[in-house]
């Protein structure tokens, strides 16, 4: 409970980079991540590049986006993922959110700090990235060390009574 809370969304980064093996750490985390009947119908890519980085920022504009030293780009692909044969519902935006959750509370444990950002141009980003037909970017994760003293500021999150009932006998 103490790593769920810890995480947070950070939006300030410090310039301090990211060492490669905190990275790799958090691609791991990724790849371990359950997904639907095991499909895993995602692929990671990671952007330091300064021309990667100024592809990002033109398709998500926040001045705050810039400041991360990583960037990891969750993709999927629906064409490979698990589609429910009731109502032939797709879950590859399940397993990737799945994936890319594992991956901030990996980071959390590092001491890194992530954002999830979806409120991205996919048509840009797509270009930049060439992915391969079937693929597309489903989210962006900004990864750095958090600006200042890195403190979690305090969530505004509904209450259990809210969120959750029970069915009971």
């Amino acid at each position: 409970m103490e790593l769920v809370r810890q995480r947070s969304s950070v939006r300030r980064y410090s310039e301090r980079p990211v060492e490669r093996e905190k990275i790799e750490l958090l691609l791991e985390s990724a790849r371990l991540a359950p997904s639907a009947v095991n499909f895993q119908p995602w692929k990671f890519i990671v952007i330091t590049s300064t021309e990667g980085k100024e592809a990002l920022c033109q398709s998500y504009t926040n001045d705050w986006f810039r400041t991360a030293s990583v960037y990891i780009v969750a993709c999927g692909n629906h064409a490979v993922s698990w589609h429910r044969r009731f109502d032939t519902k797709d879950h590859c935006d399940i397993d990737v959110a799945i994936a890319v959750e594992h991956i901030c509370l990996c980071a959390a444990a590092q001491g890194l700090g992530t954002c999830w950002v979806c409120n991205f141009d996919p048509v840009k980003l797509g270009e930049y990235l060439a992915l391969p037909e079937g693929w597309e970017p489903v989210a962006i994760i900004p990864v750095g060390y958090p600006e200042g003293d890195g403190a979690v500021r305090p969530k505004n999150r509904k209450t259990i009574e809210e969120v959750a009932e029970w069915i009971e006998d």
